[in-house]
């Protein structure tokens, strides 16, 4: 029986290039480079008929658009793709709570509170707290202390 985690999270522009991503091992810089692309390639080019998961390589990319962004967790295969879109709402309600109605530019230019919050929420690829509140809460403090 295999751990259930994720693997890597990212976030992705419709049109422009990864925004971001947050890997829970680090590996070759251009490996890395290379596996973003192709997964922003497959998510982004995606048409709306079929499903958000796809089978890449060993991994399953669950993502869901918001607006002209995507938001793309890896995770094992046989791991439930329910639970994990779940997963990707409730961090994008989270965001959207921490900014007052997220918008694109919020997660640009406030890439380091997009962290800290997925930091909180998830930790090491798995979710470490699910209360938004909880959540939101020690983010405040972690700012009261910078």
């Amino acid at each position: 029986m295999s751990d259930s985690r994720c693997r890597f999270v990212s976030f992705y522009y419709k049109i422009a290039r990864n925004s971001g991503s947050n890997g829970s091992s680090s590996s070759i810089e251009a490996e890395k480079a290379r596996v973003e692309a192709e997964v922003h390639r497959l998510v982004t080019a995606r048409d709306k008929k079929y499903t958000n998961f796809i089978e890449y390589n060993n991994y399953k990319l669950i993502y869901r658009r918001y607006a002209g962004l995507f938001f793309t967790i890896a995770v094992d295969v046989q791991d439930n793709e329910l639970s994990y879109l779940e997963t990707i709402h409730l961090f994008v309600e989270m965001l959207d709570a921490y900014f007052s109605n997220v918008c694109e530019l919020d997660i640009v230019f406030n890439f380091n509170k997009v962290y800290t919050i997925l930091d909180e929420f998830m930790l090491a690829g798995e979710i470490e707290e699910t209360s938004k509140r909880e959540i939101l809460d020690r983010v405040k403090q972690l700012e009261k202390m910078e």
